[in-house]
């Protein structure tokens, strides 16, 4: 079901919104060659703890995951492109890590991902993320009243496909309020002036992400990590945001 946010409820949703974001802040000033993934994963957890915020990953244990999720980050990291389960990896230089995070406060939640280089970064990783985030940009310029949720997904398809890069819809955006996943699905290709017309109140995650050479996906043995079929690497940017009759919104503006 699609439930409209009030502007109260908005109001409500800000500090999730704000937690996620200084979190988000806090890993990429964190993340760097060295660094493990599991010490990211602690950080998250503690000020998750220390803002009195709910994790909406430990327990988390969707059809396609192979049991509860158990940590509070998703860290993937190169070939790795979405639902990267953190474990005992030490960051090389180069890496390409994207790290995505949800949190409940006072019942409310928002979610956001973000990708970087540790290291001396590869132009080709540089240019991927760049579009993940121009991508993210114009999906976010098209959640507007009276536009539909296809004006969104094709915005999104627009700069990934003019830069070179296949789009995968197996996964993509989704309904955010009282939980993390909810309706509606927001792909990230599909067709302008098509599917659900935005209202005001309608509060969605928009995540775009791409691999470098392919939108093929398979799953890890350990039963969460999703993997480029060919070992390209991938990147992964995503902001809640709502629709307002002031234009979009983003709960998890970073800075």
């Amino acid at each position: 079901m699609i439930e409209l946010r009030s502007a109260k409820e908005l109001e409500q949703m800000r500090p999730a919104g704000r937690l996620v974001a200084e979190v988000l802040t806090a890993l990429r000033e964190k993340a760097d060659v060295g660094v493990n993934l599991l010490e990211l994963d602690a950080l998250a957890h503690k000020m998750i703890r220390d803002a009195g915020g709910e994790s909406c990953y430990i327990d988390y244990h969707p059809s396609f995951g192979a049991s509860p999720f158990g940590k509070v980050l998703c860290t993937s990291v190169n070939d790795a492109v979405l639902h990267g389960l953190p474990h005992d990896y030490v960051l090389a230089e180069g890496d390409l890590l994207s790290v995505d995070f949800a949190v409940s406060i006072d019942g409310w939640v928002s979610d956001s991902a973000l990708s970087l280089v540790v290291g001396t970064p590869r132009a080709q990783d540089l240019r991927l993320i760049e579009t993940t985030e121009k991508a993210l940009e114009a999906g976010i310029a098209a959640a507007t009243v009276g536009n539909k949720l296809g004006d969104i997904s094709a915005s999104i398809a627009e700069v990934c496909k003019a830069a070179g890069y296949r789009v995968n819809t197996q996964f993509g955006g989704h309904g955010v309020g009282r939980t993390m996943h909810g309706e509606p699905h927001v792909p990230n290709d599909g067709r302008p002036g098509r599917g659900l017309k935005l209202q005001p109140g309608l509060v969605i995650a928009i995540e775009p992400w791409l691999m470098e050479s392919t939108d093929e996906i398979y799953t890890d043995q350990d039963g969460w990590t999703l993997r480029s079929a060919d070992g390209s690497r991938g990147a992964h940017s995503e902001h809640t945001v709502a629709v307002t009759q002031d234009g979009p919104l983003v709960l998890t503006a970073r800075g």
